[in-house]
């Protein structure tokens, strides 16, 4: 059975901006052993400006589609087209040279540089790029006032609480200017309240800024905040949770 796109709300306006056909990720490690099916057969369209959930529990594949969505890996078959343009016509250097560019990550862990200040970790982008000096730290600057840490440009991570490293992680993410922004359980290692405010601070960039987020995660609170979920089953897209779904908008369009 082909899989199909479970969305929980009516599907975005906005234009399309990556899609991803048919596509599959088998890992063989020996010729005597059974393929494992990380990802089967999913269809899946992003568009410009929305906030999107990708969930499911541990093994379900949502990892290993936010890599290959994030060019960190390459899908055994089926098509990723991003911004336009089929990725498997890149190679390795070329999509690590768009990668750099045009997307941004957030991560669990931060992965803050410890021996640079907060306005030094967010030039790294850009030095790699090779902006100049006076651009990227005015850059750097522009995005510790969006998200609150205009005081805190001068010191390091290990000043920082984990909310605030969470948040320079997160203005790191945004200094290419990315075609869309992909954060891995950014709320995994916070408290419920700081985990909060990271997403009250990702719902003003949706609504100030436009950016497009992409959020995988496990927690169905974080997806909850989100425009749109896509749910994820033993590497498919979950047809039940589409099925469910549908039951429920039936039953309150009837009530």
């Amino acid at each position: 059975m082909t899989a199909t796109l479970v969305e929980s709300q009516p599907r975005p306006h906005g234009p399309v901006i990556a899609e991803i056909v048919h596509l599959f990720k088998v890992y063989q490690k020996t010729e005597n052993v059974e393929p494992v099916y990380a990802l089967r057969d999913i269809s899946l369209q992003i568009h410009r400006g929305e906030m999107l959930a990708i969930m499911g529990a541990s093994g379900s594949g949502k990892s290993t589609l936010m890599n290959i969505l994030g060019c960190l890996d390459r899908p055994t078959a089926g098509q990723y087209l991003l911004d336009g343009r089929d990725v498997a016509q890149f190679d390795d250097d070329a999509l690590s040279e768009f990668r750099g560019a045009r997307l941004g990550f957030i991560f669990q862990n931060f992965n803050l540089i410890p021996q640079l200040t907060v306005l030094e970790n967010l030039e790294v982008p850009l030095f790699y790029q090779m902006v100049s000096p006076k651009v990227r730290h005015q850059r750097a600057l522009d995005l510790c006032r969006l998200v609150g840490l205009e005081d805190r440009g001068h010191h390091r991570p290990v000043e920082l609480s984990g909310g605030q490293q969470q948040r320079v992680a997160v203005a790191r993410a945004l200094m290419n200017d990315p075609l869309f922004l992909l954060a891995d359980e950014p709320t995994g290692n916070l408290d419920s309240k700081t985990g909060a405010a990271i997403l009250d601070l990702f719902h003003n960039l949706h609504e100030q800024t436009g950016t497009t987020i992409l959020i995988v995660t496990h927690d169905p609170n974080v997806g909850l905040q989100c425009t749109r979920r896509v749910m994820l089953k033993d590497g498919e897209i979950d047809i039940d949770q589409r099925q469910k779904k549908t039951r429920v908008a039936l039953s309150e369009s009837t009530n």
